[in-house]
Formats: structure tokens, C-alpha cells, sequence
């Protein structure tokens, strides 16, 4: 079978006009708008076996970039099935994300990267990609914690921040945009970006500020600042409203007010952000880790700086899938990679949804002018893109294969939908940068409803009922039309709570429904319940917390979950159940033992588990952290991905987000309610950044009057105002959604249906819920299923992965991770000097053990130790308690406080991870590894593990 131009399978190819022009346009430059459903796939694969079909090219001489793994995967696929070459030969070829470029980049080159930006470190081959971003965000909060004791001078900007974690944000954002430090300034023109540019910011002040209704109506701006100040508290040389908007009766705001607000002298916020994000990078170095954005920043200064491997790397072709969602620097970066100007785009800006992962829509909606200027940027010092941007070739491609020409017509109100009721849109100016679809399907059928109802799960669920069977919604499959099954229909929502929401209602009524995309890991009944046990343990202000949730779910009334926490009388099963949680000695054993009392043993527990492991990667980890982490968890939403198999005959729910390049016969747009879609809240960090108006803080901490407070930046406020709105990418979230449809659309709401969907061209007609149960072959619907991302890097581990914790899990006479916390930390504070004192028994044989060394000690040592495994490079990193150093000895110690010896067998593989790594540190001193029992003044010496065993047990582990 070959590939029809949707990538459907049929019996010929028949590429269309469109398809055929970039299919044989192999050489020069190329921006291709490729609107939904248009077979983009299949051509960029039928163009990349076009171009390898060449006498004097080879795979290894064309990039194409993808942006998911699965997506590569697929192109790959296709490329086979048009071309002479077979998957073993594209196996290593470049089809790939840019993640995975950037990371093939620093294998190949890493060591000297940091040193381009003044950083005395290395990237090494065990360097882990961390892809977690919350072990990353407990990382940072370490970091943070460390930075604040070192800068005194920052103190009042830090006092701002809502949570610290959003300096990470902000550096993430700096980092897409090319934007970075070095350790005596800024990387290249870093620095003028930080201050905005005021030309771009006037062009959009007075976009903005032109009377409406030709002249007769107030602009935009003057109209926004009429509510300047009412929910802010200014400093007083703040100016007030009226000096702003202008005179009474003046339908703009005046001209000198842009320079008013965008001069601010920022050099101290940009002194602290260069601190912090420098820093960071060496705190991260030297942790052995890299993220998503510095993997692409070490990258590209590589390419930029090292023009022998710049030029060693360049391709002859350069293709770029789903462009509208690339970054700034990875622009850049695809243009430092290609060595002619045989570089094509391939994109749509209605699609473009991922800001929040820092695409810019300008890379494709301002293409030739981004090209020509980046390309101008990097040229600066050097030729770095030597072919000229003068001349590019735009193609359309219009034949849409998924919709009928009823849903395509209609999905275009998306675009134009105001978000609210204050926002009025520009129709026709949207319109016209529109290249509207026109339908391939054979038949238009389509109905387009919308229903709403209070109880809007069951009016869903009863919707999905009355269409099933039902001739009058008929599917298209092979040319012909039949009834509907629950398998056609995915219900799409703006928010997971509410696909949460709708499989919860499902379930009373054996519904055929599965989810498929992320779930919001830290959300989750079993990790809340976590938690609740955690604060319980926690004992502080939150363990009130804790228990609210633990009674509420044993069924307790409010008045008496009330009762019992005035008198702290809590059931004597819960006690017990407190007091054996409190005895295990590991944070991975406590949440096995509460996901085992309420039953919890499907997927969703297990990631947790495995998360919880990988956060417990040191004996530094306390209790306190792992809640930290969690409630950043939930306060970022961190979502964790979802493999489930949807079924034979099983209704699909999934985010818009997830359901991009995917397509269903009928599509129910859930929760089209106020608040929700566009959702409500949020106004960005303390400290932002954009092109426009460069680094702003928009709040800050004075003592103005002797009263100390953090008041809010007029200045921030107005830029704000000045800013595209922040309703764009929620149009075209709600126009990916429609467009999924093939057969059909339907849009569902509660009590309060939003704007977008009073604003489309459909009547709201009430639906009164009546669900019936439903009697389904259980094998014909599968629950989800979670699956741990796997990293483009070496993979890392803590030598507690390759540990049984079951050993602790009945033990009955521990002390707890709490005590066990306390006495390592009086270990590392005695062993640096400091001014403490012992108050247990095992503290006081800690001193005088430590008393009795003579030697130099380290303590808290970070180790990494990469093995081979399976073919893979896997590393093993973890913190050494004490390293106590002679003129021939190099002595690893590991405290313990347990009171029996049942988990020494498990300790020897952490021992050994350790004495491996002091081998390669010290090879001219015999290296030890020793167990100290704090508990009973013992050290006992461990025979290691050789290197080969290690890589056994990982094997074993990893398979």
C-alpha cells in the first residue's frame, strides 16, 4: 500500500497541485502555510525521498526536524515507503527533534562548550538531560536558597517574587530567545535585548491608541487605562489616571506617554537576573545536568563560536516541520546548520499553541523579515549563513482531506471569536492573512450544534447516546456513510479537571470512555493523599491539613472532622497507621504503604512511585522537601504523560493541546464555560521579558513613609496594556479543536457559556441530561496507563534505583526519615566547624567518630558514575555523606541510623556506585567504603561491587 496526500492508505498517490509544486520543489528557500489537514506529512516525506533520490545525496546530507519523537518516528516510516532506502539506512539519519539535534551536537563536542561563556566547567558524557521539570524545580529551589545567602544585594527583588521558581521560567524564556549570560556580561547582543526596543514598542502603543469608529469612539488603550489603579497599590510618584489617559474628551492617550513608560532604569534587575542565570548554569554543571533550554544554548554557542565544527555539521538541505511552534533560538540555530539555501519551512500560524513552551508565531508569521535579520545577526563577527534571504518561494497548500467543507468554512469564526465581552477583534485584517481550506471529502453531511446544561457532564454523556446508532450523524468511512460508534466521537476540553471530571461521571454508568494525553500528576486522588499523609507526619501547622483530607476521605462530616481536630481525638486505626508510617525509613516505602491502605496499585500509582524514587536521588532529600515538591507540583501543573488504549468501540477525551495533528470523526468541544476556555487568572511572573519592552519588573519592594511593602509597577501595568492580546493563542487553541472534526461538531456548556461560543454563528440549545448505563463488552475499552518520559540524554539514576526498598518495609523498631534527617545534618554541620551540639546519643557517637579523624573531610560530594548499559550510557549519580582524605587513603563514609543491619546487603550497591567514582578522583591513594552505624558506634567496611556487577543489576533494573 502507498500514502494518499492526507496520509491515509490507498491504492495511488495522487499528490494535488500544491502538494506537487513543493514535492519538486527540491532547491532554494521555501515557506509553505500547510492548513490543517492538508497532507503536510505526506509531502514533506515525499519531497525528502525526492531530494535522496539525487545521484550525489545521501540521508546524512539532509536535516529534517520534527518536534516530537513519535512524529520523527513516523516520518521516517513514510520516507521508507517512498523511497529506495530502508529503515535500517535512516535508522542514524537526521529526522529528529531539536532536542535530540542539540544533544547528538554536545555528545559529539560537548567538553569545551561552557567555556564560551566563561564558565570553568564541563559537559561530560555522563551529563543527564532532565526532562523532569519537578526534580528540576526542587533543584532550583536549592539553588535559590544558596543564591539568596550569597547576594545580600538582591535581597529586596527576591522579596517580590511570588514563588522562586519563576526566576526558572524567566531563564527558560531568555534561553528560547538567544538571550544568554557570561561571566562578564551578556552572550553577544544579549544585553541591548534586555532593554526592549522602543520602535517596536511605539509601532504597538499606537496600534493601540488610534480612535475607533473613525474617530468618534476612544482607542483601546485610553479606554483599558480607564480602570488604571484600581486594583494596584502604586508608589506615589506614580502618575494618576487622568494624567495618562489625557484630557477629558481626548479619544487618545498622548503620544509622550509611550516614552514615559517604557524609560526605567533597570540596571540592578538586570545585574540580578545576569547573577541568577549565570549562576544557575554552573549550579546545573555542576550538578551534571542540563535541561531542555540549555542543551539548545550550549548548542548553538558551539555553532556560533566554533566555526571549523559549525562547518563540519552544516547539511545541504534543511527541512522544518510544524515551524509555528519552533523558538527563536532554534531558528537561529537551523540557520547556522544549513550550509545552502535549500532550507525549507513547513507550518500554519492558526495552529500555532505552544507559547507556553516559548514558540514564537513569528518565526512563520514574519518569516522573511526574521530570516533576513537573523541571518544579518549572525553574521555580525563572521559568515556564518553564507547564502543569500533575498529570495523566498511561498506555497499554499489548500486541499483539506479530513473535513467537510461545512466544518472548514465554519472553523474559521475561530480566529475571529473576542475573548470577552470589552475585546473587540479586527475581522477583516485576520481574515485576509487567512488562506481558507477547501474540502477533498465526498460528501458534506456535517451538523454543527451546541447544547449546555448545569449538570454538563451527564448532557455530554447523553449527547454521545443519542448520536451513537443515530443515522442522522452518519460517518464517512470508504466513501460511504454509516451510524456512528462510541470509538467516532472524542470529547476535547481546554482544561484536564474537566476530562477528569467527565471520566468520573462516566464511570457510574460503565460509560466506554478513555483518556489519552497528560494528566496533572500532583493532582491526582492518590498523590493528594500523599501529601495529606506526609503533613500528617510533617507535624507542623500543615498536619491540620493533612488530617482534614485523610477523615474527609474515611467519610467524615465536616462538623466532625471539626470536632476531632479541635480535640486532636483521631481514630485509633489512623494513630496506628500514623505510628507505622512514621517507623519506615524511606519516602519511597511511606508512599508504597499508603497507596497499599487505599488500594491504589494501577499506573497512576506506580509513576508516582517512580517519581518519588527519582526525587529521593540524596540523603539530603527531607520530608519537607518531597512536600515542597509536590505543592510546587500542583501549583505548576506538571503533567505527566498518558499511553492509553482507547479501545475497539470507546469514546476518546483529550486536552486541545494533546489532540494537534490528530483528527476524529465527531468532536464534542467540552466546557465552553466562562473562566475556563479562555481560562481565568494568571498575569505571568514578577520579573517578565519580551522583545518588545525587554526585562520589566512588575512589582517592587520600597520603604517609602517607613513602611515597607511590595507595591506594584505603574510602568508594568500600562506596558501590559500595550501588549497583542492575550486572546490570540486561545482562538486558535478553539480553532485546532475544531478542525480535528471530519464528520461533525458539537460544543458543550454549563450554566455560563463563554464568549467564544456566544460569539460563533450556532444556536445554544438545552440538553436535559439522561444517561442510560451502558452494557459494553469490558474487553472493548482499556483504563489509561501511564508511561515515564524517557530522556534524550544519558539517562540518570540514583544508586537508590538500583536498591530494594522493600527491606525497610517491615521493619517495626525504625526511627523514621525524620531522625535519621537530624542526624546527618548535625554530621555535615560538625564536619564543616560548625557550632553545634550533639543532643542524641547517635549525634555524640557521630562527634567523637568524626573526632577521630585526622585527615581533610568532605562532605555532601556530588557523584557520577556512568555505565554502559544494554548499548545505552546510563548514569548513576548520588551524594557521598563524607570523604575523609589522608596522604594515602581516600575513606568513603555513609552514615546510617538504623538499628539493625537488614538493609546492609542494599547499602553495598550505594557504596560501591561511590567507591567507583573515588577511584577515577583519587587513583594515586587506595580508595575505602565503609558503613557507619550511628546507632551503636560501628563501622563496618563493604567488599565493592565491581563496575560489571553494577551494569548487571541495572540491566536487570532497566529492562
Amino acid at each position: 500500500m502507498t500514502q494518499s496526500p492526507n496520509g491515509a492508505s490507498t491504492a495511488t498517490p495522487t499528490p494535488n497541485a500544491g502538494q506537487r509544486e513543493l514535492i519538486d520543489s527540491i532547491d532554494g528557500l521555501y515557506l509553505v502555510d500547510a492548513g490543517a489537514g492538508t497532507g503536510k506529512t505526506f509531502t514533506v516525506t515525499r519531497r525528502y525521498a525526492n531530494i535522496v533520490a539525487q545521484d550525489d545525496v545521501e540521508p546524512d546530507d539532509i536535516l529534517l526536524i520534527t518536534f516530537t519523537r513519535n512524529a520523527a518516528t513516523e516520518m521516517k516510516d513514510r520516507i521508507v515507503a517512498s523511497c529506495d532506502y530502508e529503515m535500517r539506512a535512516l535508522n542514524d539519519a537526521p529526522i529528529q527533534t531539536f532536542h535530540s539535534l542539540c544533544n547528538d551536537i554536545l555528545d559529539q563536542h560537548r567538553f569545551h562548550a561552557p567555556s564560551y561563556l566563561g564558565i570553568d566547567d564541563a559537559i561530560t558524557g555522563s551529563t543527564q538531560i532532565l526532562e523532569n521539570e519537578t526534580i528540576e524545580r526542587r533543584y532550583f529551589r536549592e539553588f535559590v536558597t544558596r543564591f539568596s545567602d550569597d547576594h545580600d544585594e538582591y535581597a529586596d527583588l527576591l522579596r517580590c517574587l511570588s514563588s522562586p521558581t519563576e526566576l526558572l521560567d524567566l531563564i527558560t524564556n531568555l534561553a528560547s530567545k538567544g538571550v544568554f549570560p557570561t561571566g562578564t556580561g551578556w552572550y553577544r547582543d544579549s544585553r541591548d535585548a534586555l532593554e526592549g526596543d522602543f520602535e517596536t514598542f511605539e509601532a504597538l502603543f499606537d496600534e493601540v491608541n488610534q480612535p475607533r469608529n473613525d474617530g468618534s469612539k476612544q482607542s483601546k488603550l485610553r479606554s483599558s487605562l480607564g480602570s488604571y489603579g484600581r486594583t494596584k497599590c502604586f508608589l506615589p510618584d506614580a502618575p494618576d489616571r487622568s494624567e495618562l489617559r489625557g484630557e477629558r474628551g481626548s479619544k487618545a492617550v498622548p503620544d509622550e506617554v509611550a516614552k514615559q513608560v517604557f524609560a526605567e532604569d533597570r540596571d540592578h534587575l538586570i545585574a540580578f537576573v545576569h547573577d541568577v542565570y549565570f549562576e544557575y548554569l554552573e549550579f546545573a554543571l555542576g550538578r551534571n545536568y542540563l535541561n531542555f533550554s540549555f542543551l539548545q544554548l550550549f548548542a548553538f554557542v558551539l555553532c556560533c563560536e566554533d566555526d571549523d565544527l559549525r562547518e563540519s555539521l552544516q547539511f545541504e538541505y534543511v527541512m522544518i516541520d510544524e515551524f509555528q511552534d519552533s523558538s527563536e533560538i532554534q531558528f537561529k540555530l537551523a540557520l547556522l546548520l544549513s550550509g545552502t539555501d535549500n532550507f525549507c519551512v513547513v507550518g500554519d500560524w492558526k495552529q500555532s499553541i505552544y507559547s507556553f513552551q516559548y514558540a514564537a508565531i513569528e518565526n512563520i508569521t514574519k518569516f522573511e523579515s526574521r530570516l533576513e535579520r537573523f541571518a544579518s545577526e549572525l553574521n555580525d563577527t563572521a559568515e556564518r549563513v553564507s547564502f543569500s534571504t533575498d529570495e523566498v518561494t511561498r506555497i499554499e497548500l489548500e486541499q483539506n482531506y479530513r473535513s467537510t467543507q461545512s466544518i472548514l468554512d465554519f472553523s474559521e469564526n475561530a480566529l475571529v471569536a473576542p475573548g470577552s465581552n470589552r475585546e473587540s477583534i479586527e475581522r477583516e485584517s485576520i481574515l485576509e492573512r487567512v488562506v481558507s481550506l477547501f474540502s477533498n471529502t465526498g460528501h458534506d453531511h456535517s451538523r454543527i450544534e451546541a447544547f449546555q446544561h448545569a449538570d454538563e457532564q451527564e448532557a455530554i454523556l447523553t449527547k454521545i447516546q443519542g448520536i451513537v446508532g443515530n443515522e442522522e450523524y452518519a460517518v464517512e468511512e470508504d466513501g460511504e456513510l454509516r451510524p456512528p460508534t462510541y470509538g467516532d466521537v472524542a470529547v476535547l476540553t481546554r482544561t484536564r479537571n474537566f476530562g477528569r471530571e467527565l471520566l468520573a461521571t462516566a464511570e457510574e454508568y460503565d460509560f466506554p470512555i478513555a483518556y489519552e494525553g497528560g494528566i496533572e500528576l500532583f493532582r491526582t486522588d492518590q498523590t493528594k493523599l500523599l501529601l495529606a499523609w506526609l503533613r500528617i507526619l510533617e507535624d507542623d501547622s500543615a498536619a491540620e491539613r493533612g488530617w482534614a483530607v485523610v477523615l474527609e476521605r474515611a467519610g467524615y462530616t465536616l462538623n466532625e472532622i471539626d470536632a476531632i481536630l479541635e480535640r486532636e481525638a483521631y481514630p485509633d486505626a489512623m494513630a496506628q497507621f500514623r505510628s507505622k508510617l512514621s517507623a519506615l525509613e524511606t519516602h519511597t516505602a511511606v508512599a508504597r504503604r499508603v497507596f497499599d491502605r487505599y488500594g491504589y496499585d494501577g499506573p497512576t500509582a506506580d509513576v508516582i512511585l517512580t517519581t518519588t524514587e527519582a526525587l529521593h536521588s540524596s540523603t539530603t532529600m527531607t520530608r519537607g522537601d518531597l512536600i515542597q515538591t509536590i505543592e510546587d507540583g500542583i501549583e505548576s501543573g506538571y503533567t505527566q504523560d498518558v499511553q492509553a488504549v482507547a479501545g475497539t468501540d470507546s469514546v476518546t477525551v483529550q486536552t486541545v493541546h494533546s489532540v494537534k495533528g490528530l483528527e476524529h470523526p465527531i468532536v464534542i468541544l467540552g466546557n465552553m464555560n466562562r473562566g475556563a476556555f479562555p481560562p481565568s487568572g494568571g498575569s505571568g511572573g514578577t520579573i517578565t521579558y519580551s522583545k518588545q519592552t525587554g526585562l520589566r519588573q512588575r512589582k517592587c519592594y520600597d520603604d517609602t513613609h517607613s513602611d515597607p511593602y511590595v507595591y506594584d509597577n505603574w510602568r508594568a501595568d500600562v506596558l501590559r496594556r500595550c501588549q497583542p492580546t492575550e486572546y490570540d493563542e486561545e482562538r486558535r487553541l478553539l480553532y485546532v479543536a475544531m478542525t480535528r472534526a471530519k464528520d461533525h461538531l458539537f460544543f458543550a456548556a454549563g450554566d455560563e457559556p463563554n464568549t467564544f461560543l456566544e460569539e460563533l454563528p450556532v444556536a445554544i440549545e438545552p440538553l436535559e441530561p439522561a444517561v442510560s448505563p451502558v452494557d459494553v463488552d469490558e474487553t472493548s475499552w482499556s483504563p489509561l496507563s501511564v508511561d515515564v518520559p524517557s530522556d534524550v540524554g544519558p539517562v540518570g539514576y540514583s544508586p537508590h534505583t538500583l536498591m530494594d526498598d522493600s527491606v525497610y518495609e517491615d521493619v517495626s523498631d525504625g526511627r523514621g526519615t525524620d531522625f535519621g534527617t537530624r542526624v546527618h545534618e548535625f554530621a555535615e554541620a560538625y564536619a564543616l566547624g560548625q557550632d553545634v551540639t550533639p543532643e542524641a546519643d547517635d549525634e555524640r557517637n557521630v562527634k567523637a567518630f568524626l573526632d577521630s579523624l585526622h585527615g581533610e573531610l568532605l562532605v555532601e560530594e556530588q557523584a557520577f558514575l556512568p555505565l554502559e548499559v544494554d548499548g545505552e550510557q546510563v548514569t548513576l549519580s548520588g551524594v557521598i555523606d563524607l570523604v575523609h582524605i589522608t596522604d594515602e587513603t581516600a575513606d568513603i563514609v555513609d552514615f546510617k541510623t538504623d538499628l539493625g543491619r537488614h538493609a546492609e546487603s542494599e547499602y553495598r550497591i550505594q557504596l560501591s556506585v561511590y567507591y567507583h567514582v573515588l577511584e577515577q578522583w583519587f587513583d594515586d591513594r587506595t580508595v575505602t567504603a565503609s558503613i557507619y552505624y550511628t546507632a551503636d558506634d560501628a563501622r563496618v567496611e563493604i567488599d565493592p561491587l565491581s563496575k560489571r556487577e553494577l551494569e548487571t543489576l541495572a540491566s536487570v533494573e532497566f529492562d
